[in-house]
């Protein structure tokens, strides 16, 4: 995966699903290639039922588990090579340590289906050029360990015995061990050295031939195409033309569509509307094994996380990163199974759904599927009613987790309110299923008002309006070397806003030690509220207030003052 993590969990910003088959053509220098466009072909089908699936980054990576000669190596622990820069001589030497006995597919697998995953992605192959798999090119599980099994062929044996979809990462062109593969940052070992066309040829095209001939994966999974132009691409490409059901990502090269985006640790503003999409994102701080990291997110942020991506019709893919032994760590172990039995009671509300028809929620997400809206309850309100800005006959109204419960609704302005239990029935997330009469008919139609609106820094090294819109990839980042900044945004006219969502840079950066948000009154700027942290997915509602600009003050910060994303909402 990338050595730097980037997020931006937005808390309460959906989708609007507006999907459009589109034919994508990519010019390149000597030749037009086509990528149709996959939105609605039926190889998409179960994918797009799936919703959730796991990612598993296993390799040599985790016999160092993030310690080299001694020293904690920093960065994420698939990367330890190339953050240590340890010779490849020193590096394969690992191979000898590498002896997963504890390693059982099928345990793997009926973990996964336990936690209501669909389907699994295996790392064949990492940066670090080690195949996990029995290959032509002799530094591979099987020749190379005392294991001397092949991880790839049992994980794929033990998917097929319990129909679970079974897919492969391949690095496709970074390889730290293998003469002209790329390398991010450059070489720094002589060993490293070569041609990467010759590397292209002999060794990643040879070898992704022979994961899609020996393990037929339903998904190929490229990565960080660091050094990949045309003639590299298409080589591959050819490849894969081979295979017209095999679902591919959009990592090949720069200007392959391939049939997915894949933002990594991040959830996507809007998600991507008219396309199929999938996070993939990390337990903890790390995607390989490192003993040493215990940053781990909580079973409700992965549950939450798990319905925002959904509301916004993308897929899950959930990250393990199993020991040198082959086992899969306890603490993400205990999170599946949490996982799971969410899932068990609530996963007709995830699996196959589509996009929120609402752009913005007070009460938390949705997902849908046809005349049935899913109303995923984040915060519980006090007097037990929940209102949604809509107007439709409700054929029926049931909370999922307590079925006999008898909801009440009406309709009182441009809301429909039902009235619910005094306390929730689950703090995570209590569904409320709710079957209407033709389309949804929203009430309010543009709740963001903030979205791609003109906005002002007190410095900029980037565009401040990245910060609005939308997108979720980039954002503000003041003039280096400052400690404090601000960030506005000019509505356009005096509107009554009641809550924000912010994301600082990634999964667990809090730089922020204090900030206000503040609006306009005049020529002077007056304080709404004070907090101390954001993080990435701060939301807060507060005491309506009417103007037009408002800003985001930041009074004191560890690293320059920089936001991911911001964006301020209509007071409901």
């Amino acid at each position: 995966m990338k050595s730097k993590l980037t997020v931006a969990m937005l808390a309460m910003l959906l989708s609007v699903s507006t999907l459009k088959s589109l034919a994508q053509t990519v010019i390149l220098n000597t030749e037009r290639v086509e990528e149709k466009s996959t939105l609605n072909d039926p190889k998409m089908d179960w994918w797009k039922e799936a919703r959730f699936g796991m990612f598993i980054h296993w390799g040599l990576y985790a016999v160092p588990a993030g310690t080299y000669n001694g020293k904690k190596v920093p960065g994420i622990g698939e990367w330890i090579m190339n953050r240590g820069k340890i010779p490849v001589a020193d590096y394969k030497q690992y191979a000898s340590q590498f002896n997963p006995v504890k390693y059982n597919a099928e345990e793997w697998v009926k973990m996964a289906k336990d936690a209501g995953m669909k389907y699994i992605v295996l790392t064949s192959k990492h940066h670090d050029g080690f195949a996990m798999f029995k290959s032509a090119h002799p530094f591979n599980i099987v020749d190379a360990t005392p294991f001397k099994r092949d991880a790839v062929q049992e994980l794929a044996d033990a998917c097929k015995k319990y129909n679970m979809n079974f897919g492969l990462y391949y690095s496709q062109a970074q390889d730290w061990t293998e003469p002209g593969g790329a390398a991010s940052g450059g070489h720094w070992d002589s060993a490293q050295n070569g041609s990467m066309r010759t590397y292209i040829n002999t060794k990643a095209v040879p070898q992704i031939k022979e994961i899609l001939e020996k393990y037929n994966p339903t998904v190929l999974w490229f990565d960080t195409p660091t050094g990949m132009n045309q003639e590299y691409a298409d080589k591959i490409l050819e490849v894969l033309k081979k295979y017209p059901k095999l679902i591919y990502n959009n990592r090949l090269a720069s200007g392959y569509k391939g049939d997915l985006e894949t933002p990594e640790q991040y959830i996507p503003a809007t998600g991507y509307p008219g396309k199929n999409w999938e996070s993939c994102m990390t337990m903890n701080n790390t995607w390989g094994f490192k003993s040493d990291d215990t940053a781990w997110k909580s079973s409700k942020d992965l549950i939450q996380n798990l319905i925002d991506i959904a509301s916004k019709g993308g897929n899950y893919l959930l990250n393990v990163g199993p020991t040198s032994e082959g086992l899969i760590p306890d603490a993400s172990v205990k999170r599946l199974k949490t996982m799971g039995s969410w899932l068990k009671t609530n996963g007709q509300a995830i699996y196959g759904t589509t996009a929120s028809p609402f752009a913005y929620l007070k009460l938390g997400r949705c997902t849908r599927k046809k005349d049935v809206l899913y109303f995923h309850i984040l915060r519980w309100p006090t007097d037990g009613i929940v209102r949604v800005p809509m107007d439709n006959t409700i054929v029926k109204a049931t909370l999922i987790a307590s079925p006999k419960v008898k909801i009440i609704s009406k309709k009182e302005g441009k809301y429909i309110e039902f009235t619910l239990p005094k306390k929730a029935i689950d703090t995570v997330a209590t569904v409320l299923a709710v079957q209407i009469k033709g389309e949804p008919k929203l009430t309010i139609i543009d709740p963001i008002p903030s979205l791609k609106k003109k906005a002002t820094a007190s410095s900029d090294s980037t565009k401040p309006s990245l910060a609005f819109d939308g997108n979720g990839r980039k954002g503000w980042i003041a003039k280096s070397g400052e400690k404090k900044g601000w960030l506005a945004v000019d509505l356009g006219k005096p509107i009554s806003i009641g809550s924000i969502s912010m994301a600082e840079a990634g999964t667990f950066d809090k730089f922020v030690k204090r900030f206000t948000l503040e609006y306009k009154e005049g020529n002077d700027w007056k304080t709404i509220f004070e907090d101390k942290t954001i993080g990435a997915g701060y939301f807060k509602a507060f005491k309506p207030v009417i103007a037009q600009e408002f800003r985001i003050n930041i009074l004191e910060t560890s690293k320059i003052p920089q936001l991911k994303e911001v964006q301020l909402y209509y007071d409901e």
